[in-house]
């Protein structure tokens, strides 16, 4: 008797290691789907084009953009985690430097059911809207969401994050915006800390050089 009820014991025991090993696993899981994950570089694509600050960028933009001024172009994966809690900050951006840059939206996605009235719901701005991932290679992006600022003499003038936290809530590492200012303010000598130019969030596919 006492055997059967050591065995029971042992048993008993292992049911609970096992449960709890598989609700460890289970939570694990989770939180490198939905945390851990995104605070890893993005890796870099094979053959990967880099393109560099000066870099002139040649892109075909809607006409009804206002001309003379600079070109701020926001990458969005309507499917990405990081893209969605980036949505307020990139608001905010637009309503501050209304009339001082021209923002669109470039929509890198493989839904193709997506239009560009459900991206303008989306955010809540009547702002263009393309869908065309070659600007993404033209412009060194293979991660979003990401930003990139094109100057009046279509060069490039930033390509990176907007912040290093994930709600955009850390006033210190405002990239996005500070390059803006920068740009307003004629500074030519613009310098961030490495985590302005590592790429983060989810990856994109077809960033290759392109052909010529």
């Amino acid at each position: 008797m006492k055997h059967l009820n050591l065995k029971k014991k042992l048993f008993n025991k292992l049911l609970i290691v096992v449960w709890l090993i598989v609700v460890f696993s289970g939570i694990s899981f989770l939180f490198w789907q939905n945390e851990w994950k995104y605070s890893l570089p993005t890796p870099i694509p094979e053959n990967y084009h880099s393109v560099r600050r000066g870099d002139i960028i040649n892109i075909s933009c809607p006409p009804e953009l206002k001309e003379h001024i600079p070109l701020f172009l926001h990458f969005f994966n309507p499917a990405c985690p990081c893209s969605k809690f980036n949505i307020a900050y990139f608001k905010s951006l637009v309503k501050k430097y209304d009339g001082k840059l021209n923002f669109v939206v470039i929509v890198i996605s493989s839904d193709t059911t997506y239009t560009a009235k459900d991206i303008q719901d989306k955010f809540g701005l009547s702002i263009p809207v393309l869908f065309d991932k070659s600007i993404a290679v033209s412009c060194g992006v293979y991660s979003t969401p990401q930003a990139a600022i094109i100057n009046v003499d279509h060069k490039l003038y930033y390509r990176g994050n907007y912040n290093s936290s994930r709600y955009c809530t850390d006033k210190n590492s405002e990239y996005a915006r500070m390059a803006i200012d920068s740009l307003l303010n004629n500074n030519s000598n613009l310098v961030f800390a490495e985590t302005a130019g590592k790429s983060y969030g989810c990856s994109l596919s077809g960033c290759k050089k392109p052909v010529k």
